[in-house]
């Protein structure tokens, strides 16, 4: 092996280990500080791509949980108010049951008649203010609604609506609905069996669609939570991994420095070759 003052081969490699050891030493504290293997498209090109397109697939999916939380709730308002206004139809069946009784007087049959428009207006009423952010599904408004089901919009959850509205085909009762005799009250007892059976079974089928619709919501979230899963594994670092990692390369290039400067003070033994 040649001496030589003008290439010390020695120190050229262990500065080429050290700058290795460095670059590493750098890549594993930028993990551990960004909790990240794969943090930029440079640390790994396929793994950054697919993992962009679920993270992609994840904020859509929060769009899905809003539609499917005002889909909810819509069906939370109608199904408030129609369990109201079966409670006033049966109100309105004891009205005119009780004034169907022969022996009732005028007067107390016109008190009954009274109430009876009362509750039957606020039918009307109710149906009106069951709203939720513009949308109403018992007044006939809209024949339904769609809650987004996927990702990419693609599919959709049909929100069937119920037009609760007097003298439609499920509250048969006419909008002008009331009795002055004993018979004309009467004759109302069937219309409002028929009514309060109507919209037992309208509640029953919204109570089904609110179903529905909890259940994929409860989907929407397990399936958001696989996706990150997912995404974890793909860029996620193993932190206990890299501390240990860390401590090594530390050591390591201290080391390097120590051999790097035995290495530069190779040169100087040529001056013990002209010392007399």
């Amino acid at each position: 092996m040649s001496l030589s003052i003008n290439t010390n081969t020695g120190a050229m490699v262990a500065l080429q280990n050290l700058n290795s050891t460095s670059s590493q030493l750098a890549a594993t504290q930028t993990r551990i500080s960004t909790g990240l293997k794969v943090a930029t498209a440079k640390d790994d090109g396929a793994a950054y791509a697919i993992a962009q397109s679920q993270r992609a697939s994840v904020a859509s999916l929060d769009a899905v949980k809003d539609s499917l939380n005002r889909a909810t709730s819509s069906i939370d308002v109608a199904m408030s108010a129609g369990e109201g206004i079966s409670d006033m139809l049966t109100q309105l069946k004891e009205k005119a049951l009780a004034a169907s009784d022969t022996s009732l007087d005028t007067t107390s049959r016109d008190a009954l008649a009274s109430d009876f428009e009362s509750i039957r207006d606020q039918i009307t009423k109710t149906i009106s203010n069951a709203e939720f952010n513009g949308i109403n599904l018992i007044d006939g408004s809209i024949t339904g609604i769609g809650a987004l089901a996927n990702a990419d919009g693609s599919s959709t959850l049909t929100v069937d609506t119920e037009n609760l509205s007097l003298a439609g085909t499920i509250v048969t009762l006419a909008t002008d609905a009331t009795f002055a005799t004993a018979t004309s009250a009467n004759g109302l007892l069937s219309t409002l069996d028929d009514s309060i059976s109507n919209v037992s079974a309208a509640l029953a089928r919204m109570g089904t669609d609110s179903k529905a619709v909890t259940a994929h919501m409860t989907f929407i979230g397990k399936l958001q939570d696989s996706l990150e899963a997912g995404i974890g594994n793909l860029v996620d670092a193993d932190m206990a991994k890299e501390s240990a990692k860390l401590q090594a390369l530390q050591t390591k290039q201290q080391l390097g420095v120590q051999a790097l400067s035995i290495a530069n003070q190779a040169p100087q033994t040529a001056l013990s070759l002209f010392r007399g």
